[in-house]
């Protein structure tokens, strides 16, 4: 999946079974054994949900699951996919996370089965396949729940509509058309999808995050044991990723919001539920192009791995039209201006805002943020040359089998990543509408937990503008403003032998920036991703995982995370037939049209053997010799750790007003 921020087309892939038949889903009510009932205390939300017998192999047997959808009413159908997996045992057992992924339109089972989830797929032979447990699934420090949103994402759907789909463009067409003569039948297959209609969806960050809060209630009500108790510093957490920038702060600070009118009783008690947050986790998120676009020029030619993606002149152009009148944060602010007096509720429906606003986005996408397309180099991982097929894609393959379908009781063929959603996102301007900064402050004065997470091999959503975000963020709250940036950068001791970053942390409000990782950390880091995430919701030191006074405490050591490393060779793609406009090149394009080449295990073949890649952290069973439950303190910083050397890579940000201005300092290193 690529979860891009900017890109307006974005991979709309689906997994069929076989690759000269296509598969229609067995919709029959009777074969998908689900358990429909109403809300208990909103009769107009209904709740579909089974037990996923044999579908995600966990790490114990006795892990809780359910999938199911949640019924929402409105103007359209929205049925709501989520999947719960409870935690490994009893000490993560008080804690609910959701996980968002983002896109906008991308489905959060990539993030279960290539990033967090418990467990992921591997190859069991010959175009079959298993599930085994992950490690460093984050059901190991707490309850989770996957959530595919907005409405037609994934598994989400408004109205189950038979159709096609070319697999080398990713275009689905409603109904179901003939085959081109021009490809073969293994790039073009007939499945159900949602209907495609850009009106059956949310088109803004507020509208998606409405439709979640009614989804909550719904799921919150069904499971009440679910919903952790008043005042247990574990309750809920929100974690989102990339286009989750935007997502979680809107929806977090909706449902305070919503909190909040319970409790002064300016809305109903008894048809709603508090949700209880306690921490908000931001993974490699595009919060606002106000603060974060202008690293784009910086990190494409100053990062900290001495790559120069592109020359210098061409950075520096890309940064004076950040600036320059009538350019990206002019361009921004008059949309802002616009959503402000206009459409205030962030509706989409003003044409003359929407039009403003998606004339922001695209010249701030063509001036700034595209430049570095000249590098040929992948948007999420700066040491990859394009194309980049990491993670690994055998699961798009294993959702779509008949047998996968039935545990957990979907009408639909699976598409990892919904462009028409993402079209509708870009109509409205929704990249630019908004400043979150002032949404996160809120929820930090209100004493929860923010946590910013950033792999500084990513440029899409790159480390330098998240670190900018955190200053802004810092900057906006009066109990942090100078006590955040004073706090120094210290080190991500994820075991006894390796230090996984560096982190800046004052109180509830951590930064950190995770070495050699790209934009999907728990894929490229998964143990320093798990034990970063579990130290924020357990409100621990994220340095070391000590239990610690966050009313006083503070990080200490360098005042800049500027540490040089080296950059790894560029890894050989694999053309996954499931993800061709991601993952294969021109020639391998080339080989599937023209029918030459073989599929095994959903990647294309071309020599005489096959072979795919392995996946990432993975073990057998429970009964394994890797440790499967449990969190790693820390007493000390490992002597015998590799310490990245140190380096002028990055220079200083110099911080002007709430939003950072970037000043290039060009590097020779």
């Amino acid at each position: 999946m690529r979860l891009n921020c900017f890109n307006a087309v974005l991979v709309a892939t689906t997994a069929l079974p076989c690759l000269v038949r296509a598969q229609f889903p067995n919709a029959a009510s009777g074969s998908l054994n689900l358990t429909t009932i109403s809300s208990p205390i909103d009769p107009n939300i209904k709740i579909s949900y089974k037990v996923p017998d044999g579908a995600c192999n966990t790490a114990f047997e006795s892990q809780t699951q359910y999938t199911g959808w949640v019924s929402i009413p409105g103007d359209y159908p929205t049925n709501t996919f989520f999947w719960y997996v409870g935690a490994r045992d009893q000490q993560a057992s008080s804690s609910l996370t959701i996980w968002l992924n983002g896109g906008p339109g991308s489905s959060s089972m990539f993030g279960f089965f290539t990033e967090n989830g418990p467990c992921e797929v591997i190859d069991s032979g010959t175009n079959t396949y298993t599930t085994v447990a992950r490690e460093w699934g984050w059901d190991r420090a707490s309850n989770m729940l996957f959530i595919d949103q907005p409405n037609q994402v994934g598994f989400s759907y408004d109205v189950a509509t038979n159709g096609s789909i070319d697999l080398l463009t990713n275009n689905i067409y409603v109904p179901p058309a003939e085959k081109p003569n021009s490809l073969p039948s293994s790039a073009y297959l007939n499945g159900t999808f949602s209907s495609m209609n850009v009106n059956n969806t949310a088109n803004t960050t507020e509208t998606a995050a409405i439709a979640i809060w009614h989804m909550l209630q719904g799921f919150l009500t069904l499971f009440p044991d679910l919903n952790p108790p008043q005042d247990n510093v574990l309750g809920v957490n929100l974690f989102s990723e990339s286009y989750g920038g935007k997502y979680g702060p809107a929806f977090a600070y909706m449902w305070e919001q919503m909190n909040a009118a319970r409790g002064n009783s300016s809305a109903p008690n008894n048809t709603a539920v508090d949700i209880r947050l306690v921490s908000v986790g931001i993974v490699n998120g595009c919060v606002d192009d106000l603060i974060q676009a202008p690293y784009y020029p910086v990190m494409a030619v100053s990062n900290p791995y001495g790559l120069a993606a592109i020359n210098s002149i061409r950075a520096q152009m890309a940064n004076a039209s950040f600036y320059t009148s009538g350019g990206c944060r002019d361009q921004i602010s008059a949309c802002r201006a616009a959503v402000a007096t206009q459409d205030p509720g962030n509706t989409g429906v003003p044409a003359d805002v929407n039009r403003i606003c998606e004339s922001a986005y695209r010249i701030c996408t063509d001036n700034v943020m595209s430049p570095y397309s000249d590098a040929g180099r992948s948007l999420y991982d700066i040491s990859a040359l394009l194309p980049d097929s990491f993670p690994p894609r055998q699961y798009l393959e294993y959702v779509n089998t008949p047998a996968f379908q039935v545990a957990i009781g979907t009408t639909l063929n699976y598409t990892e990543t919904n462009s028409e959603v993402a079209s509708v996102f870009v109509s409205t301007g929704d990249y630019e509408r908004e400043a979150m900064v002032p949404k996160l402050a809120s929820l930090l004065d209100a004493g929860i937990r923010v946590g910013l997470i950033y792999g500084d091999r990513d440029y899409i959503c790159n480390w330098l503008g998240g670190e900018a975000v955190s200053l802004a963020l810092a900057g906006s709250s009066a109990s942090y403003a100078s006590a955040f940036p004073s706090a120094g950068y210290a080190p991500i001791i994820v075991n006894n032998t390796y230090i996984g970053g560096v982190v800046r942390q004052y109180g509830n409000l951590s930064f950190s920036r995770i070495y050699q990782a790209g934009h999907f950390v728990p894929a490229y880091q998964p143990a320093a991703a798990f034990q970063v995430f579990a130290r924020i919701i357990r409100g621990d030191s994220v340095s070391t995982g000590e239990n610690i006074d966050l009313s006083s405490y503070n990080t200490t050591g360098e005042a800049n995370a500027t540490s040089s490393l080296n950059l790894p060779a560029s890894p050989e793609p694999t053309c996954w037939i499931r993800d061709i406009p991601g993952s294969c090149g021109e020639n391998q394009q080339s080989i599937i049209v023209n029918g030459e080449g073989f599929i095994v295990n959903g990647a294309l073949q071309t020599g005489t053997t096959a072979s795919t890649p392995s996946p990432t952290t993975v073990v057998e069973t429970s009964t394994t010799t890797a440790q499967l439950t449990g969190f790693f303190t820390a007493t000390a910083t490992p002597s015998n750790a590799a310490i990245p050397n140190r380096g002028a890579a990055v220079d200083a940000l110099r911080l002007g007003g709430a939003a950072a201005t970037a000043i290039l300092v060009f590097s020779y290193l």
